[in-house]
């Protein structure tokens, strides 16, 4: 059975992914800073039959992250999906932002990596977003989200290049502008819509597209 790893999977777009691939028979270990609270989440582990895993991770705290890498039974993930995120309002919560956006998907990649060595598609997945394209960029704001994630695109792009020997894929997708809490009720797509087209793209991902940004219908995003 393939596995899977999803990061901030107790709503939005996480919760989302973990529903689809538990729903086509994926063993899915869905991460949450708040399992307690993750009620939609826990609702899917109770009805999975042991294929779910709910673990609590936050991806902000180095400590958390390691002790749940150690908690971890799989011996290979297939897949790890850097999914969790937050927008942020003012200075006071850049820090914050680039813990969770930027820090997050390193210090998890870099946790999880010998298992990602282990299995069969090796491939790391971080959700990022055409906000922290810099080409992109023609009507500024959001400024602590957009540098968080254009931050994350150059991690992600060395950490290609640092893991091709290892055989390890990595790709940033941008699932575009969704009806999430983040996203909002004026977006253009529902959760179920973008994750399904993202998961077209991630089926055919391999060490060829490492390093590249992709959006969800699998055109080439600009840097």
């Amino acid at each position: 059975m393939s596995s899977i790893l999803i990061t901030g999977a107790n709503r939005g777009l996480g919760l989302e992914f973990a529903k689809q691939y538990l729903a086509d028979g994926w063993q899915v270990i869905a991460a949450c800073r708040n399992p307690g609270a993750a009620h939609a989440l826990r609702r899917l582990e109770d009805n999975s039959k042991g294929s779910l895993t709910v673990m609590a991770m936050d991806v902000a705290d180095p400590a958390g992250v390691q002790r749940a890498a150690a908690d971890v039974q799989l011996p290979a993930i297939d897949i790890l999906i850097n999914s969790a995120g937050i927008f942020g309002g003012d200075y006071r919560d850049w820090s914050a932002v680039l813990e969770v956006n930027l820090l997050g998907p390193a210090r998890v990649s870099e946790a999880f990596l010998e298992r990602i060595g282990r299995s069969e598609r090796r491939l790391i997945v971080t959700i990022t977003s055409g906000m922290g394209s810099l080409s992109d960029n023609t009507s500024g704001g959001s400024v602590l989200y957009r540098t968080s994630k254009a931050a994350v695109n150059m991690l992600m792009r060395t950490a290609a290049i640092d893991l091709k020997a290892q055989g390890i894929t990595c790709v940033v997708l941008n699932p575009g502008w969704v009806k999430t809490d983040m996203g909002g009720p004026n977006a253009k797509i529902s959760a179920a819509e973008s994750i399904s087209a993202m998961r077209s793209v991630i089926a055919k991902l391999g060490p060829k597209n490492s390093g590249h940004f992709y959006n969800r219908d699998g055109r080439e995003f600009p840097w």
